[in-house]
């Protein structure tokens, strides 16, 4: 069973921008902005560690946050992607689906913003650290905390139960269907309004994404593997007394051979 979507005729103009442009004009900056960034600003795709200046709220609040949102992104991979007729068929009811996503979810939101509540205050309160902060910096955090924010609110929602709630009815169906460019604007539109905040927030944060320091999330470490050892040569050790000479030297005779 399905919540009926509004019929093509009660489609606003605003709906069709949000739900129809919205999502494509976001991708655009976001793929844009960050081969911009990759070309003319290598030096500064990085997450200007300022491990240096303060590391005890450091060691907090990264693992909570950088944690909780790997389990906030494969639980939006599972809800969105999924369809319900799949999870159906495996024998999940619906309440159960409910239950493990309020429960998972809540417990990952929760972590992922208390770790970037410690972030936040640990760059407000510690000089070095706030002086490095950029205006994009700041406006990364705000950004961040409010789709944080939209995202527990609609976790608690959608374990509220009843199909206004379901967003897998609705922004589900909308999410999978910009990937095949036949926006599903009725269902979208039908969507409960903190799911549609949380889902602007989202495309908000993503947009911006490019001009931040989450860019670093587009980076492995591949060239690690392949670069050449490293030398380390001990500080302590003297200066050599003779050149040096290749392959196995000759050991010395024993004492009573030289008498």
């Amino acid at each position: 069973m399905s919540a009926p979507p509004s019929g093509p005729s009660t489609l606003s103009l605003l709906d069709i921008l949000l739900w129809a442009v919205l999502p494509y004009v976001m991708v655009a900056v976001l793929v844009g902005g960050t081969i911009w960034r990759y070309r003319y600003d290598k030096f500064g795709w990085t997450t200007r560690s300022s491990e240096l200046y303060e590391s005890r709220l450091l060691r907090i609040g990264s693992p909570l946050f950088h944690f909780g949102l790997l389990v906030v992104i494969i639980g939006h991979v599972i809800g969105l992607v999924i369809p319900k007729s799949w999870t159906d068929a495996l024998g999940l009811s619906q309440e159960a689906y409910h239950l493990q996503a309020l429960v998972l979810g809540a417990i990952a939101g929760f972590c992922t913003l208390v770790g970037v509540g410690i972030l936040v205050y640990r760059r407000r309160t510690t000089g070095p650290v706030f002086m490095a902060t950029t205006r994009n910096d700041k406006l990364m955090y705000v950004v961040l905390v409010a789709a944080i924010v939209a995202g527990l609110a609609t976790t608690l929602l959608g374990a509220a139960g009843g199909e206004e709630h379901n967003y897998r009815l609705t922004v589900a169906p909308w999410f999978r269907s910009l990937f095949v460019l036949q926006p599903d604007v009725a269902s979208m539109s039908a969507a409960g309004f903190a799911f549609q905040l949380h889902t602007l927030v989202g495309m908000a944060l993503f947009a911006i994404w490019p001009f931040t320091r989450l860019v670093h999330a587009f980076t492995a470490p591949v060239g690690y593997l392949f670069r050449p050892y490293v030398v380390y040569r001990s500080r302590t050790a003297g200066l050599a007394t003779r050149a040096s000479r290749r392959g196995w030297e000759r050991a010395a005779p024993p004492a009573h051979r030289r008498r």
